[in-house]
């Protein structure tokens, strides 16, 4: 069962002590923890550097007083640490993907103090997260965008091994119309989700079905979902807020998925190689697919684990 994350208090002595005893029971949530830790650290030198600069400025007196300034830095440690909670900077989430680049960071969770923690939700992670795409292209999905989407229907996975088998067959019929490997396309829904555990919901809670992080614009008439995603610009990982499609189920997600991927001239490139999987995920990035500088290479992480290996003798190469 999943605990409940309690706000860490700066001044604690025993938070470190928390820390190491929950990387012994959960190394990916201690991971977490330290990472919050060290942003904290890092968001209290910022501040830290903030009120030295308006030192300057500052008369002694009783508002400015060596007392108040105590008090004032208190204030400030407590507040850093809540910030690196919340996920207000994006720094932790940048820490679990350089040291765990197979976890996933959901990207598309709002960062809400007390949320309750998945359990490894890729074994790898991501994150959270994590990565959206950028769909900019604006050519209308006439088969899918048409017509209205239905209410989604309960659908839920209990593992990353379940993740695949219920997935597989649906990606068999899809990753044929492109040419490449079902497990790639399943392997690229992984990360995109955190194993089906991170889907994007829509306003109401309903599950989108959107598998591969693929944004509404202008062109689509079907359903949406906005949610808060990390993105990256310049190299630099911020959260904003987007506009996702949202469909009936996980097969109408992939055969849009297709029709997005062969509609859109900026990844033929990627379609002429998708026989060579590795070569058909750098293309996509190229292309501007996602804004994660390595989101192929977290493809082709998860493409090599154990849980997607697993599945490859029941793929006819």
């Amino acid at each position: 069962m999943d605990s409940i994350r309690q706000p860490l208090s700066y001044h604690d002595i025993n938070s470190l002590q928390q820390i190491r005893q929950s990387a012994g029971q959960d190394e990916k949530q201690g991971l977490r923890q330290a990472a919050e830790q060290f942003e904290a650290i890092f968001m209290n030198m910022l501040l830290k550097s903030m009120r030295e600069a308006n030192a300057h400025f500052e008369a002694e007196g009783m508002m400015h007083s060596e007392t108040t300034r105590f008090y004032r830095d208190m204030h400030d440690n407590q507040l850093a640490s809540d910030l690196s909670q919340s996920g207000s900077l994006g720094l932790a989430d940048l820490i679990v993907q350089q040291l765990d680049p197979t976890a996933a960071v959901s990207s598309a969770r709002p960062p809400i103090p007390g949320d309750l923690l998945m359990p490894q939700p890729i074994q790898r992670q991501s994150q959270q997260q994590r990565t959206r795409m950028e769909a900019t292209a604006a050519e209308p999905q006439a088969a899918l965008s048409a017509k209205a989407v239905k209410k989604p229907s309960s659908w839920q996975v209990a593992s990353p091994a379940e993740f695949v088998e219920r997935l597989l067959p649906a990606a068999r019929e899809a990753a044929s119309a492109l040419g490449l490997d079902p497990l790639a396309l399943v392997a690229q829904a992984a990360l995109e989700t955190g194993w089906g555990q991170h889907m994007i919901r829509t306003a109401n809670g309903e599950n989108s079905y959107n598998l591969f992080g693929i944004k509404a614009s202008r062109g689509w008439q079907g359903e949406t979902a906005v949610v808060d995603t990390l993105e990256y610009r310049q190299g630099v990982a911020q959260k904003e807020k987007a506009k996702f499609r949202a469909y009936a189920s996980p097969e109408q997600s992939l055969q849009d998925y297709v029709q997005f991927i062969r509609g859109s001239a900026r990844y033929q490139d990627a379609v002429k190689v998708a026989s060579d999987s590795v070569a058909y995920f750098r293309q996509l990035q190229a292309a501007g697919y996602a804004t994660d500088p390595n989101y192929a290479e977290k493809i082709k992480s998860v493409l090599s684990s154990p849980t997607i290996r697993a599945f490859r003798s029941t793929v006819q190469d």
